[in-house]
């Protein structure tokens, strides 16, 4: 069985992880809007390009095998492949207040101080500078708070919530549908690595509380 540690060291070593440490290491001012396409990606029924801004009331969807990473405001974002994901907020402005993912996943990293809120079809998720990857899964939410701290409540039963403190991908939760016997059940860490952190944090002028303490120092 691969301990949770050994996974997240392999995946942040090996030629993807590099290519993505050079990339956050190179980058330099902030620079909003679209910052990689990966696939067939498309804003408002649109194809994406590379420095279009993203608003809120903007929807992003995904091709299979793409991949969107962008820049809103002071938060970083990868949307992974065959997602829809809606941006919240005040339609236009340059500042949302979360997301809805309707299908998919996203990794995001949320500016300090700054409270967010992150919807699916089973969970709600109230964030607070926090690095988070979610994925919205027919009957189930994935969430694995990277670090900082979400409060964490199933849609079909508000009563069942609760507050994650983290620091390194400690307390992974699944969110599930009206009719499991538990509403709220601790998981694995799966689908994102801490060089993917890095690359998203580095696009907004930081770096995720982790970096340097751990694996060598990456």
């Amino acid at each position: 069985m691969v301990t949770r540690r050994a996974w997240l060291k392999g995946a942040a070593g090996g030629a993807a992880g590099l290519a993505l440490l050079r990339d956050a290491l190179a980058a330099g001012k902030i620079e909003k809007g679209v910052y990689r396409i990966k696939g067939e990606a498309q804003i408002n029924g649109t194809p994406a390009r590379i420095g279009r801004e993203v608003k809120a009331g903007d929807v992003i969807v995904t091709g299979k095998a793409a991949e969107l990473v962008f820049v809103i405001d002071r938060d970083a974002m990868m949307v992974r492949a065959g997602a829809r994901v809606e941006i919240e907020g005040k339609a236009g402005a340059l500042i949302e207040t979360g997301l809805r993912i309707v299908t998919g996943a996203v990794l995001s990293v949320f500016e300090p101080g700054k409270r967010k809120r992150i919807d699916t079809a089973t969970a709600t998720i109230g964030i607070r500078g926090t690095g988070i990857y979610v994925e919205a899964l027919p009957g189930e939410t994935y969430v694995c708070t990277c670090y900082g701290v979400a409060d964490i409540a199933a849609v079909d039963d508000p009563s069942a919530h609760e507050t994650v403190r983290t620091e390194h991908h400690d307390q992974p939760r699944f969110v599930m549908a009206h009719g499991a016997p538990q509403m709220i059940m601790k998981a694995p860490v799966v689908n994102h690595t801490d060089a993917e952190l890095i690359l998203l944090e580095s696009l907004v002028g930081r770096r995720p509380a982790f970096y340097g303490k751990q694996y060598g120092g990456y």
